[in-house]
């Protein structure tokens, strides 16, 4: 490796440490000026070379959907964990479930995930996955009431190391929800205190009985700049 390409990693693993967030190929190339400015071809193999550097040590270099990062090897998290005192977050079966059909069946409404798992959706669930920046609202449904549409974010590709959702565990190879869990990271037993933070199921409504929310209560203005 040439002196200049060196210098070209240096910078590459500089930035991305610095930023405390994905970088992609044209956000490291913006760092350069423009009579400076290496080829994107250049660039991206600074971040293999980058990445073969982390061979062997507990962090390593990730491609994501927002970009290129540095993080610690998942297998770790278990020691790394305990710098926080707080417990992770853990999610109920109810909001694993809505966050699946969001993933596997987005674009998809409120109504349509009430249909397929036959119990309402809690407001609290949607609130919950808008708070994470794991879903969002990408327009609504053509017929009476005109629902909401839930789509997935970058932020949810970005927190499951997913660079894009072909990357996603197939369905055909998903027997169970907790092939699911470990599929995505969440290996720790179910939260369940969930009933006490409304994350769990509530009866579907009758058609004499409605829902306590209506299906678009929980509607926030689409972020143009999630859209993937």
């Amino acid at each position: 490796m040439s002196e200049t390409d060196s210098i070209l990693v240096q910078i590459v693993e500089g930035a991305l440490l610095a930023a405390g967030r994905p970088l992609t190929v044209v956000q490291l190339g913006e760092l350069f000026e423009e009579h400076e400015r290496p080829a994107p071809a250049a660039i991206r193999e600074a971040l293999a070379a980058a990445a073969e550097r982390c061979a062997d040590r507990g962090y390593e270099l990730r491609e994501v959907a927002s970009g290129f990062r540095y993080q610690v090897r998942q297998s770790l998290a278990p020691w790394v964990a305990r710098l926080w005192q707080e417990r992770p977050q853990k999610y109920s079966r109810a909001l694993l479930e809505t966050l699946s059909l969001i993933a596997y069946r987005q674009p998809i409404t409120r109504g349509e995930i009430e249909e397929i798992r036959g119990v309402a959706v809690s407001s609290n669930i949607i609130r919950t996955l808008h708070e994470r920046e794991w879903i969002r609202v990408v327009g609504h449904r053509d017929v009476p009431g005109r629902p909401a549409m839930y789509a997935t974010t970058r932020q949810f590709l970005d927190y499951f190391n997913l660079k894009n959702l072909d990357q996603l565990p197939a369905l055909a190879e998903i027997r169970d929800l907790e092939t699911l869990n470990a599929e995505l990271g969440f290996n720790d037993p179910l939260e369940a205190a969930a009933n006490d933070a409304g994350l769990t199921d509530t009866p579907a409504a009758t058609e004499n009985e409605p829902a306590a929310d209506a299906a678009g209560s929980d509607e926030l203005p689409p972020d143009p700049d999630q859209i993937h």
